[in-house]
């Protein structure tokens, strides 16, 4: 043993645990009257959104909840999501925030799954809302958010109680808690998986902390920036900027939908620096009429993930003064983990080729580890000529716990050491990286993860269908969307339209198949259904 190790160890006063809620607590207390949240007919400062978040979270300890318990969340962008993010946790429970886009099966499945104490839901889905609680088992303590800004007279109660009343309940004194260990879990995700189920990805405060912090500073974000939030926060904790937001003490300005009308107009009036989007945003506002459209008055930072969108967009984007950066990463992964870094010296390549190096996914953050394309079979890096394929594997402490309640999925998650993301990529001569397809076979469209598996299942209980197969449209508004390809059983009939209205009863709008095309499906000796020759004739399809 060195002498680096005797005598030296870990104390209260040398180490605490990493928890993003420290930003928080540091900035109400250094820019305690520093505008926060701007929300509608609605504002608060730092002060203010911390006394509201203590508040709400000794209101959850009144009623019970305690450190592990899961508190689901579905609502819009709006301040009650925001808050969440530090309220729930300040009691030690875990945010699980809900797509708001899912079906009734599939929430009844979450709150089923996740174990959820207490759902705070917006009232506008009441409908799903109601249909899918009737088919869960257990007890959820339901906290309505009545949005007033949101002129929705036909809103009706769903709940028990009411999100402002409620956190009138609580002790703005509450002695709130910080995390024991830094392996604490601070949320759970669900993420589309080739099962059709989704999976629960749990992370830690550590991993929470060094995303926020690592998202500053590759996206080089200054403090006091003004931030557009166009990404829902249900999305990966929204991309974990809920958290990054304190730290920088910026001000956050609510969406509640995305209107390309209202971006251009929130642009103007608080002067926004920074906002993130799926490709289909940044569609809609390249493409936006004339007439909705603002001069910027600065230039305008922005992030897109998902399926690269066309290079015609970035030069659209960059001719109205957004500077874009395409970045990649996995709700496993807290979010974005590769980032296609700028280098100067491309500034003097054509523009087509700009374009094509802005569509790569990157290299790594620097929260993160590693980032290699890897052969999944022999774990050895491919050849980096910008044509080898290989699926990228990441390593780091920005990585999952793992899902929950499946160990089996997060050790094969996890196999070799590295988490196998189930995405296929080539690596460039400069190491960065390129996706050239899903092994998951997931569908990317407008930024959200589709089961191909989970439409397939579907499809296949129609009583027409004999097999069915579903691949990736390419699609310049929503970069990806499902593709259905049928096979009848003999003698029987069925139309395009049908299929989907089929599917319709059952899954959520965005999962519907936009296209179905009838034909005997290629398949292998053994039967297996050929998904790259699908994949080929889809790129033929109009």
């Amino acid at each position: 043993m060195s002498h680096y190790d005797k005598n030296l160890d870990k104390n209260e006063a040398n180490y605490v645990p990493l928890s993003p809620l420290s930003f928080l607590e540091r900035t109400k207390n250094i820019y305690p009257n520093y505008e926060a949240i701007v929300y509608e007919s609605r504002s608060y400062t730092w002060s203010e959104v911390y006394k509201r978040c203590v508040k709400f979270a000794s209101a959850l300890d009144k009623i019970g909840v305690k450190v592990g318990d899961t508190v689901s969340i579905m609502a819009f962008n709006t301040p009650e999501i925001f808050e969440a993010h530090y309220s729930i946790p300040m009691v030690g429970a875990v945010i699980n925030a809900i797509n708001t886009r899912l079906d009734p099966k599939t929430i009844s499945y979450i709150l089923e799954h996740s174990d959820a104490k207490v759902l705070i839901v917006d009232r506008q889905f009441h409908e799903v809302i109601t249909k899918a609680l009737s088919n869960v088992k257990s007890k959820v303590t339901i906290i309505d958010i009545d949005d007033k800004d949101a002129n929705l007279p036909d809103a009706k109660k769903i709940g028990e109680h009411e999100y402002e009343q409620f956190l009138n309940t609580g002790d703005e004194n509450y002695n709130w808690k910080k995390p024991q260990d830094e392996w604490q879990a601070i949320s759970l995700g669900y993420t589309s998986g080739t099962t059709g189920n989704p999976k629960g990805v749990v992370c830690h405060h550590r991993g929470s902390y060094l995303m926020a912090t690592g998202s500053a500073t590759a996206w080089n974000m200054p403090n006091k920036l003004n931030f557009l939030y166009t990404v829902p926060m249900f999305h990966c904790n929204g991309w974990c900027y809920t958290w990054t937001m304190s730290m920088l003490h910026g001000r956050v300005i609510c969406l509640r939908n995305i209107d390309v009308k209202k971006i251009f107009e929130l642009i103007d009036k608080y002067d926004v620096t920074h906002f993130g989007g799926a490709p289909i945003v940044l569609n809609m506002i390249a493409n936006a009429p004339k007439e909705h459209q603002k001069k910027l008055k600065r230039k305008v930072h922005v992030l897109t993930a998902g399926a690269p969108p066309p290079s015609i967009i970035f030069e659209k984007m960059q001719n109205l003064g957004f500077d874009v950066m395409h970045v990649y990463g996995l709700t496993e992964t807290y979010g974005h983990i590769l980032q296609c870094a700028w280098n100067d010296e491309w500034e003097n390549l054509e523009q087509e080729k700009q374009n094509e190096i802005r569509a790569r996914q990157g290299v790594i953050y620097p929260n993160l580890e590693g980032a290699v394309v890897m052969d999944p079979e022999t774990m050895v890096p491919v050849t980096k000529d910008g044509k080898t394929m290989g699926e990228i594997m990441i390593r780091g402490n920005v990585v999952m716990k793992g899902y929950y309640k499946d160990k089996e999925a997060t050790e094969k998650s996890m196999k070799g050491g590295w988490f196998h993301s189930g995405d296929l990529a080539v690596t460039y001569p400069n190491g960065y990286i390129k996706i050239q397809d899903r092994s998951k076979d997931i569908i990317i469209s407008g930024g959200e993860n589709i089961s191909s598996i989970e439409i397939e299942n579907t499809i296949a209980k129609h009583p027409a269908v004999s097999l069915a197969a579903v691949v990736a449209k390419p699609d310049e508004k929503w970069g990806e969307t499902p593709c259905a390809f049928v096979e009848l059983i003999d003698g029987k009939k069925a139309t395009e339209e049908e299929i989907i209205k089929f599917c319709r009863e059952t899954l959520a709008g965005f999962k519907l198949p936009k296209k179905v095309v009838f034909s005997s499906l290629p398949k292998t000796s053994t039967g297996k259904i050929q998904k790259f020759e699908l994949r080929k004739k889809v790129k033929e399809l109009n």
